[in-house]
């Protein structure tokens, strides 16, 4: 198959850098990807999570991941704990992956590296050995000593430098199989869930109905799931893929650093999620956590239900779910576009519903708008509400295209940007939902000039 950059991909091969805190792994990973995506820094153990991104090396789509360092002695207290869900998380990682990097650094040689070696054993089929940080040859007659552990080879480069880099690569590409690699197609493509909320307010409970598992511990203390728990399920005939997260407090009442750690991976879903199940408890109402989790999904441009959970134990008045509906509509402000839903995880009622949301939700975010048609309706917009015609007010819009979708986003190249007022962008925004079929979902509107700089 002939693979194009411009296209996505899925059933990438996965490849894991591993290696203990301070070895290079990050700027390994930096200097595979030509990016700064990892951060970087000389204190041991900066990458607690995973990082994750699909790329192309030499040609050819992977998913590379850079994982947490691997430390044999703790730091104690929630720290240990902490060292012990990164190193968690690292394991599940190399156990997954099509392609292990084992980074070593030159002439360095310790306790942690030699365990973390008896620890790949199992994977030496999967295993690349590196020996970071030999640029110039620096230190490489002390790292050829290494293959008294078993290794048929060792590769020398220095990440920083780029030395020998480029044969590492080869040597990763001609290890992988690309033969499952199919481009990823939006109809095709699973429909991947983030349920998200304040602690307690059923996630597990809906996660497990929905993937009819056990998967996510379901407990009545709050705070049961402290890490993302991946499930996956079939309704008419689309896969779907379920994030069910830890729950996010407010800041005041985060005071472990494990919990600290999950919380920010739970905000970190919602960017690899196509919509937000934001599950409130339909009795104890709505929290400002609740308005924070919606901003930041509304920001990254996701699909946004708000779920409301144990529906069936609120009281049976007339009227009760549409007062329920107004209060949120006013909380939230400029997001009355996000369907609100009643439901209850534990019974099963409302789930058949929020499931079709989710389908009709998922096909205008992958909605794109032909630059024609979407220019004839400009040409209506302006007759139903010209642009201003004062002379400090004045503007002219000359066209606009759809930059994106998924999340959806629009570019109006326009004479003088200074002119153009939020409320116009507003219009415009509203006027896409109501005639182009983005009506359950957030829009982006961005001005630019159109004078050639």
């Amino acid at each position: 198959m002939e693979f194009s950059s411009g296209i996505k991909y899925r059933n990438l091969p996965v490849v894991a850098l591993t290696g203990r805190p301070n070895v290079g792994k990050s700027t390994l990973f930096n200097r595979l990807l030509h990016k700064r995506r990892a951060i970087t820094d000389p204190t041991p153990g900066v990458t607690r999570d995973p990082v994750e991104m699909d790329t192309f090396i030499a040609g050819k789509p992977l998913r590379l991941v850079d994982t947490g360092g691997f430390k044999l002695t703790r730091d104690g207290g929630d720290a240990e704990t902490l060292d012990d869900l990164v190193m968690e998380k690292t394991l599940a990682t190399i156990k997954k992956a099509d392609l292990i990097i084992l980074i070593l650094e030159a002439g360095v040689l310790t306790a942690e590296d030699e365990e973390f070696i008896e620890l790949l054993r199992p994977y030496r089929k999967r295993l690349i050995t590196v020996v970071n940080k030999t640029e110039g040859g620096r230190r490489e007659a002390d790292a050829w000593n290494l293959l008294s552990f078993g290794f048929e080879k060792v590769w020398m480069i220095s990440a920083e430098h780029g030395d020998n880099v480029a044969d590492l690569t080869d040597a990763i590409i001609n290890r992988l199989d690309f033969s499952k690699v199919a481009p990823d197609i939006a109809e095709k493509r699973p429909i991947r869930i983030a349920l998200l909320g304040k602690p307690n307010t059923g996630k597990s409970t809906l996660s497990n109905r929905l993937t009819s598992t056990g998967a996510s511990i379901v407990s009545d203390i709050p705070g049961t799931t402290r890490d993302v728990v991946e499930g996956s399920f079939s309704y008419k005939n689309r896969e779907f893929v379920i994030l069910d997260t830890a729950g996010i407090r407010r800041k005041s009442k985060v005071t472990e650093n494990i919990e600290y750690y999950s919380v920010n991976r739970a905000i970190k879903t919602i960017g690899d999620a196509d919509i937000v199940f934001l599950m409130i408890d339909a009795q104890e109402g709505l929290s400002d956590q609740d308005k924070k989790i919606a901003s930041l999904a509304h920001e990254k441009g996701r699909g946004i239900i708000m779920v409301l959970n144990k529906w069936d134990a609120m009281p049976d008045v007339k009227n009760t779910f549409a007062a329920v509906s107004d209060r949120i509509h006013f909380l939230f402000g400029q997001m009355e576009y996000a369907p609100i839903i009643p439901v209850s995880a534990l019974e099963g009622e409302g789930v058949e519903k929020l499931l079709n949301t989710a389908i009709r939700m998922y096909g205008q975010l992958t909605n794109h708008v032909e630059t024609a048609a979407l220019n004839k309706a400009l040409e209506k917009w302006l007759a139903e509400t010209p642009t201003p015609s004062g002379p400090q007010t004045r503007f002219k819009i000359k066209y606009a295209v759809q930059s994106s979708e998924n999340p959806v986003a629009f570019i109006f190249f326009v004479s003088r940007v200074r002119a153009v007022t939020e409320p116009f962008i507003a219009s415009l925004r509203n006027k896409i939902r109501r005639d182009l079929g983005f009506s359950l979902i957030p829009v982006t509107v961005e001005i630019r000039s159109s004078k050639k700089e």
